[in-house]
């Protein structure tokens, strides 16, 4: 059979958020075949169907907009939210 999921991440070490980076995987038979990451801002395919798709994505701006924005809507969103019930209490 085969294996497919996507799983995304947001990752910051500092308290002011401002170095959060947003990452979304696209995993095929266990290997990441596409990764978005915000630091970088397009799609990276790692395999020839993920470069592919990848090549066709980073064409399509509301694609890219799309995933550019998860960092403010998503993961800052859920940061600050975490920070206030877990890291701000003493």
């Amino acid at each position: 059979g085969y294996f497919y999921s996507r799983w995304n991440k947001c990752i910051h070490s500092s308290h002011d958020l401002s170095d959060i980076v947003f990452i979304d995987n696209y995993i095929f038979n266990k290997d990441v075949h596409i990764q978005f990451n915000s630091t970088v801002g397009k799609y990276v395919g790692y395999t020839e169907h993920g470069v592919y798709n990848a090549e066709l994505w980073n064409n399509n701006t509301g694609i890219l907009q799309s995933e550019r924005a998860q960092v403010e809507r998503y993961c800052k969103h859920n940061a600050e939210a975490y920070q206030t019930v877990v890291a701000d209490k003493s």
